[in-house]
């Protein structure tokens, strides 16, 4: 096999007889892991292609785990490990996505047996019905290439779609999108299925002065400056062969972007000291949060230079346009976060995604995952609330209800139940821009019982 058999049971004993009895029925690529808490880190790094879980062990309940891999790794067959007295748990198990499930102490010919089978089935591709996002990445030539992004998101597969199309192009790319969507990500998968031999060199121009950058991007020779007592290479020699990755590119100084845009043009610059012209090879490609034709009315920005980056371009969507991902992301970080901290994993309860559906996340997943991680610095046991999630937590008591409404204290006195009622439903539709089931999670009602209260105010 290519991919490796993961087994995952804290009991030493049992790990020893699994792998014995799967090596000596010619199965050669096994990985064994006693900590459930080192599950997740192992798959990010490595893929396996079939996984038997043991269901009770410390840290991570074997079910809270399956339920993890199912929402992130949905293709991969998973076995249950179980005691003899838990088989309801097991079927319960199978129920949400294991493929099969074997008793412990294991029977060697059931075991091999149930690995044969999942295997099999794995290669014809008629294991459990795949997720929506999983038939998306069936259409991707190269998912491997993005395993470091988590979305079920249909504009980040067609993104996707567009960079494995751009980039065996040597021409510049240009990635737009707010703080925090995952911009450098974008661009290491744009590298990565490049085949380009060389590395990936990432450098953040905002704040650079043009003698900083200059240096910084084209090094200088001896006695270039004075302390310039040895040449350095700048970091476009650093990505000779490969790809470098100018971030926050609309911070870039007016003189600075005529050298630029000299190295886009000819593939030439000059290092600092030198008037030995020297050509580059490395592909560019840019990043930015700003508008760059918005920053070219201003004058703060060449226009060329524009057009120069933007041979191909894409725009990555805000973190509250693809809400879709936010369980798989909550999920993930959660499941981190715990894991360098050395804490449980907590449950993560729907009404908690439901209120960070209405949290604007301006820092996007980059602050999603500062969040959780503070948050699970707090937690202590329990299923994980909206109250150790700081910012979460002012935004949800910021609501109408807490605050005087226009309408509720009148000359005549408080109004009467009913008409309370009323002008609470419309400031919370105002509110919520018309969206009933926003609406009715501000209100903390159902979105049916929302309707019925609207259409006997609107008769």
């Amino acid at each position: 096999m290519d991919k490796p058999i993961l087994v995952v049971d804290d009991e030493p004993e049992i790990l020893m007889a699994v792998d014995t009895t799967l090596r000596m029925a010619g199965f050669a690529n096994i990985v064994t892991i006693n900590d459930a808490r080192d599950v997740i880190r192992h798959m990010e790094r490595e893929i396996p292609g079939l996984i038997l879980l043991d269901l009770n062990m410390p840290h991570i309940n074997g079910g809270r785990l399956l339920k993890i891999i199912r929402k992130t790794w949905p293709k991969i067959p998973v076995i249950v490990l179980t005691g003899t007295i838990e088989v309801d748990t097991a079927v319960k198990c199978m129920k949400i996505g294991a493929m099969d499930y074997v008793i412990k102490p294991v029977e060697e010919d059931r075991l091999v047996a149930a690995v044969k089978q999942a295997l099999a089935l794995e290669e014809s591709g008629s294991i459990v019905k795949k997720p929506l996002h999983q038939d998306l990445f069936a259409q991707i030539k190269n998912p491997a290439a993005f395993r470091q992004i988590i979305t079920q998101d249909k504009k980040m597969h067609s993104i996707f779609h567009y960079v494995e199309a751009i980039a065996p192009s040597l021409q510049p790319v240009l990635i737009c999108g707010e703080t925090g969507v995952g911009k450098e990500l974008i661009g290491q998968c744009i590298h990565t299925l490049s085949g380009r031999k060389g590395k990936l060199v990432v450098v953040n121009v905002a704040g650079l002065d043009d003698n900083v950058f200059s240096d910084t991007l084209f090094g200088h020779v001896t006695g270039a400056f004075t302390g310039a007592d040895k040449a350095r290479p700048g970091l476009i020699e650093q990505a000779a062969g490969g790809t470098l990755l100018l971030d926050e590119i609309g911070d870039l100084a007016l003189t600075s972007q005529v050298k630029l845009l000299r190295l886009l043009q000819e593939g030439d610059y000059l290092a600092l000291g030198s008037d030995k012209t020297r050509h580059s090879d490395a592909r560019i490609i840019a990043s930015t949060n700003q508008d760059l034709w918005a920053l070219e009315t201003q004058g703060k920005f060449r226009r060329d230079l524009i057009y120069r980056l933007s041979t191909h371009t894409l725009t990555l969507p805000p973190l509250r346009e693809r809400l879709l991902d936010l369980p798989l992301l909550l999920d993930r970080f959660v499941c981190q976060a715990a894991s360098e901290l050395d804490k449980p994993i907590p449950d993560i309860p729907k009404t908690l995604i439901e209120q960070m559906e209405t949290y604007p996340f301006k820092g996007n997943i980059r602050e999603l995952k500062s969040m959780v991680h503070d948050a699970i610095s707090r937690y202590e046991k329990g299923p994980i609330t909206a109250d150790l999630f700081k910012g979460l937590d002012a935004a949800v008591q910021q609501s109408p209800l807490d605050t005087p409404s226009p309408g509720l204290e009148t000359d005549k006195g408080l109004p009467t139940l009913k008409e309370a009622s009323n002008i609470l439903v419309e400031k919370a539709m105002e509110q919520a821009g018309g969206n009933q089931s926003a609406a009715a999670r501000i209100l903390g009602i159902s979105q049916q019982a929302l309707s019925k209260r609207l259409q006997k105010i609107r008769k």
